[in-house]
């Protein structure tokens, strides 16, 4: 019995940390789901009366979310990629391969995690103009495809493989891109599934860059949309809502479908960056 009371307080504890969390998620979708003039009403109604999906036909009809769509998968796939093949590349060089300044590039990279890259806007705007890719997938995609993080999984997994593997691969006439490819990448399928995860829902959320290189309206990506497009007349919170929820929905599926995978990239950039 004495055992029992603090699981049922903890039981209680989360449940109520779980509502507190879901209640704006659940907030926002009754929101969308409401007639505008509902939404504006003084009476205030948690649990919606009247139903309809008008807003999110008008999202559809009278925005270009389509093409925000596309930005923000394109991107966001882009992005993944390339953070992928270079931290794995730069991880696999950093753990097997001796060559001079090793030692200080990994202590750059390790010193990179704790630059906050909001303190490198300004020099990366700069950049990014002087090579005219202002309001192009270019601009939006090269400052993100470095992810120190993800460089310090790659070599702390590729150091617990066996000297041996290599040795024994080496000795058959395996190249290092042989190596790589058709040994090491193959062992870290696991780690990379959850790191690219990790890295294409980063992305797709992203906002201050994109918001920063994005000027016109057919270049926005569906999270500058929301912040950015509102009605001629004024805010409509109803459709507003709607456009949130469905720049929501792909995160929230892949989350969902890739939950355990997600979890354990979490736990090892956590465990890294703390």
């Amino acid at each position: 019995m004495s055992q029992r009371i603090p699981n049922i307080l903890l039981s209680l504890l989360t449940a109520i940390f779980a509502i507190t969390w879901i209640f704006p998620v659940y907030w926002a979708v009754a929101t969308s789901i409401k007639h505008e003039v509902d939404v504006t009403s003084e009476n205030t109604e948690i649990v919606p009366t009247s139903m309809t999906l008008i807003e999110y036909v008008r999202v559809f009809k009278e925005s270009n979310i389509l093409t925000w769509y596309i930005n923000s998968l394109g991107t966001s796939i882009l992005i993944t990629l390339l953070v992928i093949i270079i931290s794995m590349m730069c991880g696999y060089a950093l753990s097997q391969l001796n060559f001079p300044g090793k030692r200080i590039l990994w202590w750059m990279v390790l010193a990179s995690i704790m630059v906050p890259t909001t303190a490198l806007v300004i020099a990366l705007f700069v950049l990014i103009a002087d090579f005219n890719l202002i309001n192009t997938w270019a601009g939006i995609i090269l400052p993100q495809i470095i992810s120190p993080v993800c460089v310090v999984v790659f070599k702390q997994f590729f150091d617990a493989v066996p000297r041996e593997l290599r040795e024994a691969a080496i000795l058959d006439g395996a190249k290092e891109h042989n190596l790589l490819l058709n040994l090491y990448f193959p062992m870290s399928f696991g780690i990379t599934t959850a790191l690219a995860i990790v890295t294409y829902i980063g992305a797709w959320n992203q906002f201050w860059w994109p918001f920063i290189m994005t000027t016109q309206e057919e270049k926005f990506t569906v999270t500058i949309a929301i912040s950015s497009v509102q009605d001629a007349f004024g805010v409509r919170y109803a459709r507003e809502m709607a456009l949130a929820v469905l720049a929501g929905f792909p995160v929230a599926a892949a989350y969902l479908v890739f939950q355990k995978k997600v979890t354990n990239a979490l736990m090892m950039t956590s465990g890294i960056k703390g």
